[in-house]
């Protein structure tokens, strides 16, 4: 027999969104943050550049709402990305008194500015460990609140559905799978960088919530849109380290294998143009120059203010023995966030009663077809907030407390050889990177779904109790949907880039759903 347990709200994932969730119910409510590993272990935790929020003097609400507008090509939900802006300054205020220190010029706030900004609006911490603050208040908040449970090391498989209604979640703690029962479920799980062979995400961050999603029967929207960071670290056996857009917005100047700067070439805001410019032309640089990389030169920028500025970036890259301060730094662009997502409406209500979704793992149009830079903390805190909200106020109407407990599981797991899961990971990360990545084509799209479908209706039967071959499957089947996304958008806009359909063709602004059917194929609509 497996263990049940029973909660009000079961949030899974402990980044921005989950813990400010989980600060919002826990004063009332009974609620369980499961997270497959420390609770610390987030994109949050690795956010360096900072939190967008308009804040300063020189800024309004009606200027981050346009400049939000502007980066996602025409694809934003209006209504969704008001409520970010508007709502965004009274959750960074909040914060800021729960203890967030966040680095100031004298007794007023530093801003900084990213690229598409028009503004000063970057609050950042210790120089370049904002997400690492943000996490540290949210986490101690929690840890006062009697309600809350954490289970860390404790790793989702799948949501538990009855009748169009989420009931919790199967739970693997160890070799033990733990029936969750609860009210109302909340995911945050974060996005899904480990799909691809480059990206600036760390290990955790594999598609999970967005897959159990797609098999409990959720509408996933948008998939195609993939941010991919335009400078992460790149040399030989050293990880994708993002090296953040705070570095461009203080004067970084990108230069290619042969010392040139080439940005202007491309945009007229030349190193501030919005990501998916900027990694777009660094692409084409590398391809003309036959180069692995590009450079980020810093050096001509004061030592002491680089060091003070990015600790993090300085010490992490001094241990892979390159100097910001004196080197130009190997750069090349990496997976990085994900636009798309379980598709919720503006109260993080999925198409499932009782499942919300908060955070990179869910789209609510706010980012459209390409984020703009730092509104990924800001969403969190917004939406997070607002998913706890619409949870309370789903489990106080809530009639049928009595669950149904007729949950049968299979006896045994399937199992899948740890050398058969490390190929597989390595084929689908290749084939995410070559075939569905920077700059596609019909042709490379459809290479990857050859590819990819054998090992998703493989792994699709199987009930799977290893963590690495659950998270596989998870990555496999977030793989799927973007490149089944991006091969049904037979145009360019953001972050999605076709070389066989570089314009806005007719029909451009509409919305690609994907959905499960029966039969575990995917069902494709248009919104």
């Amino acid at each position: 027999m497996s263990e049940e347990i029973f909660t009000d709200i079961l949030i899974i994932g402990s980044g921005v969104a989950g813990l400010r969730a989980a600060v919002e119910i826990g004063e009332k409510y009974n609620v369980i943050v499961a997270t497959k590993d420390l609770p610390t272990e987030s994109s949050t935790e690795y956010a360096q550049g900072g939190v967008a929020v308009a804040l300063s003097d020189e800024d309004e609400i009606g200027i981050h709402f346009e400049d939000t507008i502007k980066a996602g090509d025409g694809l934003c939900n209006e209504e969704a990305v008001k409520i970010l802006v508007s709502e965004g300054p009274e959750r960074i205020i909040e914060l800021i008194q729960w203890g967030a220190e966040f680095d100031k010029e004298g007794s007023r706030l530093a801003f900084s500015i990213e690229a598409a900004h028009s503004r000063r609006r970057i609050l950042h911490a210790h120089g370049d460990s904002t997400g690492r603050e943000i996490e540290k208040v949210l986490i101690n908040k929690v840890s006062i609140l009697p309600k809350v449970i954490k289970a860390s090391f404790t790793m989702a498989v799948d949501l538990i559905v009855d009748e169009g209604r989420c009931l919790g979640a199967l739970l693997l703690r160890g070799k033990e799978i733990i029936k969750c029962f609860a009210k109302a479920t909340i995911l945050a799980t974060g996005g899904a960088g480990q799909v691809y062979a480059r990206t600036t995400n760390p290990r955790v961050i594999t598609g999970d919530g967005m897959a159990m999603a797609f098999r409990a029967g959720a509408y996933l929207k948008d998939m195609e849109f993939v941010q991919f960071h335009p400078t992460a670290l790149y040399s030989s056996g050293v990880p994708a380290f993002l090296l953040s857009e705070a570095m461009r917005g203080e004067g970084g100047i990108l230069r290619n294998i042969s010392g040139e700067p080439f940005m202007k070439n491309y945009h007229p805001m030349g190193e501030l143009a919005s990501r998916d410019i900027v990694s777009r032309a660094i692409i084409s640089e590398m391809v003309k120059t036959g180069s692995t990389h590009v450079y980020l030169d810093m050096t001509h920028l004061e030592g002491d203010f680089l060091k003070r500025r990015f600790p993090t970036i300085y010490s992490t890259c001094l241990n892979y023995n390159f100097d910001i301060t004196k080197q130009w730094i190997p750069v090349s662009p990496a997976a990085h966030f994900i636009m798309g997502g379980v598709e919720t409406d503006i109260n993080c209500r999925t198409n499932i009663e009782g499942l919300f979704a908060a955070g990179e793992v869910a789209c609510t149009g706010v980012h459209g077809a390409n984020r703009l830079a730092s509104n990924s903390l800001l969403e969190g805190l917004v939406y997070g907030y607002r998913a706890a909200k619409s949870a309370i106020q789903y489990i106080e109407d809530f009639k049928n407390t009595d669950f149904k407990r007729e949950i049968v599981l299979k006896k045994d797991f399937d199992f899948i050889a740890p050398s058969e899961i490390k190929e597989m990971t390595q084929k689908l990360k290749q084939t995410m990177w070559e075939k569905v990545g920077v700059i596609r084509c019909g042709e490379s799209l459809t290479i990857a779904q050859s590819v990819i479908t054998p090992l998703y209706e493989k792994l699709m039967r199987l009930f799977l109790g290893d963590p690495l071959a659950i998270e596989l499957k998870n990555m496999v089947t977030v793989g799927l949907l973007i490149t089944t996304a991006a091969l049904q958008r037979k145009n360019s806009v953001g972050a999605h880039y076709r070389t066989d359909y570089k314009e806005k063709l007719p029909n451009w602004s509409s919305h690609i759903r994907l959905k499960k059917s029966d039969k575990n194929n995917i069902e494709i609509s248009t919104q």
